[in-house]
């Protein structure tokens, strides 16, 4: 890859990378305006807006989106007549959990084992990273062949929607003839991967009511009905014994046919403990990427300490399902919703909220653009060609672009391969992953100027 101008230019931007994703990942942009300042998201939109306008891009702007966060536009001119490619990546991050969980700052990007690691390294600011890194190579070798838009969102990671409605809004701001999603990733470190199908999503609130206010177990435990258990048995409801997602109504799904995922690698990529099981049946790719997977996100109910002998009164839970291509994800939160109801045991109280959702999405991988991308690949990666793989999460905007834009081609590549661990404390980006994913962006973009 050395003796290619484009990639000998990416390596010697490399430091200048560091040093941006270090700026970038400082900023707490969590779209959670309740635990986090918005400010530090404005931070982040206005770091990205600045980045783009020092690139020479024309109409940079911070979009104000209908759920209150920013997504910031911009766009490059290429030659009279070129393409036009959209850029996509995200600047706001999940929450760092348990900041003492993590062995580093989560948001100082801190260099170890060859990793850079915080919290947005990987997903998906290190995304806005490379697309920079993408451009700035191809302007050092012969100028950028395409006409560029970039759009890097604010609220993708709590699935509010915001930019997807302001893009229904604004139908002809993001026109493009093809669409780079940098928010996917290899299948593993050093093997280039194309995501094509991503699985949508539904989160939902559920609150169990039960009593006026709580009582002590001693004098009345036994007979009044403790919400926390009564919450505790509809979340149970959602699995069989072998631990496949169960919602009634909801197809069990279908059999992923593509690239395979070796189980035993599975468990070491997860941090599975020894001796325990897997969940489910089939293949791990069938359950991964083709079939629905609910996971309880977090539980309200008293802490271990400080705990009262208490009969609980109220208890809520928060939700998510992630459901394959070909499921409907408007139909699947009705009928999740429908299971949690009719599944809440002794005629407790109910409420189910609603908090986002996202349809699954299918990439037609036949599409020109995906050769030229197979093509960049081979040169970014020597010795291997470009996979095919799903990916378990949601990007919701997908099938808003796919929906708006019927005829441009949608590719998604990314940094957030297993040893990422995104979403996860310690979450770490790989240079390396970084630069060869650079480079064949800026490839991609100019072998699919040619074609």
């Amino acid at each position: 890859m050395s003796s290619n101008p484009v990639a000998e230019t990416v390596a010697s931007l490399m430091p200048r990378a560091k040093a941006e994703l270090t700026e970038l990942v400082a900023f707490k942009s969590v779209a959670d305006f309740d635990q986090f300042p918005k400010s530090e998201s404005e931070g982040a939109a206005r770091w990205v807006a600045d980045a783009l306008a020092a690139e020479g891009f024309q109409d940079v702007a911070l979009l104000d989106t209908p759920d209150g966060t920013q997504s910031v536009y911009g766009y490059l001119p290429g030659p009279q007549g070129a393409r036009t490619v959209l850029l996509y990546a995200h600047y706001d991050v999940q929450p760092p959990l348990d900041e003492a969980g993590w062995d580093t700052p989560p948001f100082e990007l801190t260099e170890r084992d060859g990793r850079w690691y915080g919290r947005g390294a990987a997903d998906c600011k290190g995304g806005v990273i490379m697309h920079l890194l993408a451009l700035r190579a191809l302007k050092a070798n012969g100028g950028v062949p395409v006409h560029v838009k970039v759009i890097a969102e604010g609220s993708e990671e709590q699935g509010t929607g915001g930019l997807e409605r302001y893009a229904e809004e604004h139908p002809e701001l993001l026109a493009a003839d093809t669409i780079v999603i940098g928010d996917a990733g290899n299948f593993r470190v050093g093997l280039p991967t194309a995501t094509s199908t991503l699985r949508g999503m539904t989160m939902l609130r559920v609150r169990i009511d039960t009593l006026e206010g709580n009582l002590h177990s001693g004098q009345f435990g036994g007979a009044a009905p403790d919400a926390l258990a009564a919450l505790i048995r509809v979340l149970d409801s959602l699995r069989a014994e072998d631990g496949s997602t169960t919602v009634d109504g909801l197809a069990a799904g279908d059999r992923w046919e593509g690239l395979q995922y070796d189980e035993e690698q599975f468990r070491e990529d997860a941090k599975v403990l020894d001796g325990v099981r897997l969940i489910g049946s089939g293949t791990v790719a069938d359950r991964i990427w083709a079939r629905p997977a609910v996971t309880v996100l977090g539980i309200d109910c008293p802490p271990v300490v400080g705990a009262t002998p208490s009969v609980q009164a109220s208890a809520r839970a928060l939700v998510s399902l992630r459901v394959p291509p070909g499921v409907d994800a408007a139909e699947a939160t009705k009928l999740l919703q429908a299971h949690l109801e009719s599944h809440t045991p002794w005629g407790a109280r109910v409420d189910v909220e609603q908090i986002g959702q996202g349809q699954a999405f299918r990439a037609d991988t036949t599409s020109p653009a995906y050769q030229a991308m197979a093509d960049a690949m081979a040169v970014a990666y020597p010795g291997q060609e470009m996979q095919f793989a799903g990916q378990g999460g949601s990007i919701p905007l997908c099938n808003t672009l796919a929906a708006l834009y019927p005829r441009a081609e949608i590719l998604l590549i990314g940094l957030s391969e297993p040893e990422a661990q995104i979403h996860a404390v310690n979450e770490s980006v790989s240079p390396q992953e970084l630069e060869r994913l650079s480079v064949a962006e800026a490839l991609f973009l100019r072998n699919y100027a040619a074609s």
